[in-house]
């Protein structure tokens, strides 16, 4: 969730780290704070402040803090209000040492307790702050042996607490007495440096680093690290030095332009056509042999020939996409598909079966129960010595470099690019086009549809980019003007049957999470099950109904919603039936197959033209954070 940023070397910290900051506010906006070495004094010199990054930036407004070693946090809010006092970094009683962090320390209460017990008086109510008293009260003892003041005797007193720790965590710690010296660790967390010319930056996330360097060292999990203006040291969690080469990013995909929109999530929206066009160059070739379109990966997909069932791990938007991953899966392909939530599976997995997939779904590659899950599914297949039952892994995410892609060696890079809305748009879209390709694959190696209906599909998905032009400015127009319609409701209900019953709970999801309006997803033939009752004049249905198998029991079903006196928003093509709509958001007449990929794009601008007419901060709206990097 939280954003973090440290910086060690020979450039002026602040301006750094306000930088790296303001590339990470996406991933929390509750508070922020910086704290730098102050290089005139040696003291640490700490500002923090309640809200957005702005609010810091006017607090610090034109304050010289002279030093070159600092770090810097933008809070998602888990333990204590989103006030001052809580806000990162969090100091020791003597103001020598500060520590910012991501995650939660799942004992803190037990540790708080044991310190308030020797005299430590604490001043807010996080977790985090149990840290830096902790490594205080390391560093007096390790005083006693007459160890020097450096950054060696602060690495070694980070990692003795660290076996005080219960749960997930990126830290990052600065100590007075040693002032050119940074320490970070990670557990369960992401943390990435970036090496500069005498000078390195560290990250939760790319884009605070992309500006400063593209060489990049992602630390391992249960890693720590002393970093100088000299160089940098890791260690595994048994304290053995660790060797390897960095890695170089690419810079062009974490630009964060918003261009000429209003909003990050419009941009987003109108970013999907070339999305799909940069799907099609990257994953549909053409074999020069036969002149057949193929899926082209990365990696090796022989395993699929022997693969009877797959099981599809996600959480949020991703798990709609993979709800309609697993449809197109089953009915296309023919194999057995599963969809879980992360949060559930940890806790309560299926039970093993032969030739299993295992599919991890997560756009930003941090999610912290996906990843939690697809290491429980590679240690318990792995007892097995059946090579029946050996794990079979994909991973599908918009960041190959991230937690998940160094956890799953098969990648599916969705491909698109960095997405600063905090609501997903372009990635819901890019991972629907993911599953796409999987079913296709797999029907080409089993052979359980028509060699006829899969080019069909084929040539659906090729000629979608400007299907997609045209719907997306047709509707930021029209999705304008019926959003004022929304200004007063309180509770809308989304309708979809099959294949895109998936895509209303999608719908839901983005009203809820941008505009604060209640809205709910159902099977359009489960209304009559109970939710019917909610329905009256000031409740709008919106329904899906695409041409195909179910569009006539959708009709019906919409039909017995008007009954009830609700206002009916249909999104479908202008034919037969779809007159019983009272308004009528039209999207083109396609195979029922890819109307998923058409009908979402009406359904994200209803919801960004709803936020945006209410005033809401539709980029960052209240409570929530691009990555959910704790459980």
């Amino acid at each position: 969730m939280c954003g973090i940023v440290a910086v060690t070397g020979y450039k002026k910290a602040l301006p750094l780290l306000l930088n790296g900051l303001e590339k990470l506010e996406y991933r929390g906006y509750d508070s922020a704070g910086i704290a730098i070495i102050n290089s005139e004094n040696n003291c640490i010199s700490c500002e923090k402040a309640e809200g957005k990054l702005k609010n810091l930036i006017n607090n610090i407004n034109d304050h010289n803090i002279p030093g070159t070693v600092g770090i810097g946090h933008t809070r998602w809010a888990t333990h204590g209000k989103p006030v001052v006092k809580n806000a990162h970094p969090h100091t020791d009683s003597s103001g020598n040492i500060a520590v910012v962090q991501n995650g939660i320390i799942e004992n803190f209460q037990d540790l708080k307790n044991k310190l308030e017990e020797e005299g430590i008086i604490f001043n807010s109510d996080t977790d985090t702050e149990v840290i830096p008293h902790l490594i205080q009260r390391e560093l007096s003892t390790l005083s006693k042996l007459n160890l020097e003041n450096n950054g060696s005797t602060l690495l070694v007193a980070v990692r003795n607490v660290l076996s005080d720790l219960e749960g997930s965590y990126a830290l990052a710690v600065l100590w007075s007495g040693a002032p050119t010296s940074l320490v970070v660790t990670r557990r369960q967390a992401p943390l990435i440096i970036g090496l500069g010319e005498g000078e390195f930056i560290c990250a939760s996330d790319t884009p605070a680093i992309a500006n400063f360097t593209n060489i990049i060292l992602p630390m391992e999990d249960e890693e720590i690290a002393l970093l100088t203006p000299l160089g940098i040291e890791i260690y595994d969690s048994s304290n053995e030095r660790q060797y390897r080469n960095p890695v170089s990013l690419k810079v062009s995909e974490q630009i964060m332009d918003k261009m000429n929109f209003k909003h990050y999530m419009l941009k987003e929206i109108y970013d999907q056509p070339q999305t799909a066009k940069n799907w099609l160059e990257n994953y549909l070739i053409k074999n020069s042999d036969n002149g057949q379109y193929q899926i082209n990966y990365p990696f090796d997909t022989k395993f699929f020939e022997s693969i009877e069932r797959i099981e599809i791990i996600a959480c949020g938007t991703s798990k709609h996409a993979a709800m309609v991953g697993s449809f197109l899966l089953e009915q296309f392909s023919g194999i057995p598909s599963n969809v879980f939530f992360a949060s559930e599976f940890r806790y309560s997995p299926p039970p093993l079966l032969p030739n299993t997939l295992t599919i991890g779904v997560t756009q930003s590659g941090e999610t912290a129960d996906t990843i939690a899950a697809m290491d429980m599914e590679i240690k318990r297949r792995s007892s097995i010595e059946n090579e029946k039952f050996k794990p079979n892994l994909i991973a599908i995410t918009n960041r190959k470099d991230s937690s998940i892609g160094r956890q799953v060696s098969n990648i599916i890079d969705i491909c698109a690019g960095i997405e600063v809305g905090v609501a997903a748009t372009k990635t819901f879209f890019a991972q629907l086009l993911s599953f796409y390709g999987l079913a296709i694959k797999f029907a080409q190696i089993k052979g359980n549809q028509s060699s006829e209906e899969i080019d069909k599909l084929i040539n659906e998905l090729k000629n979608l980019p400007p299907l997609l032009e045209d719907l997306i400015e047709k509707h930021n127009k029209s999705s304008e003007k019926l959003a004022h319609d929304f200004f007063n409701i309180k509770d809308v209900i989304f309708l979809g049957r099959g294949i895109n019953y998936p895509i209303a709970l999608e719908g839901a999801l983005k009203l809820k999470e941008i505009s604060y309006i209640h809205a709910a997803g159902y099977p359009a033939g489960e209304m009559k099950h109970g939710p019917i009752a909610l329905l009256d004049k000031k409740v709008p249905v919106i329904s899906i109904a695409s041409p195909g198998e179910v569009f006539d029991k959708v009709i019906s079903n919409a039909q017995e919603a008007k009954a009830r006196d609700a206002y009916l928003i249909g999104i479908a093509p202008d034919c037969k039936g779809t007159e019983i709509f009272d308004y009528l958001m039209k999207v083109p007449s396609s195979n029922e197959w890819i109307s998923p990929l058409l009908n979402i794009l009406p359904l994200q601008l209803l919801s960004y033209h709803i936020a945006s007419h209410r005033g809401l901060d539709v980029d960052q709206p209240r409570n929530l954070a691009k990555s959910v990097t704790v459980e």
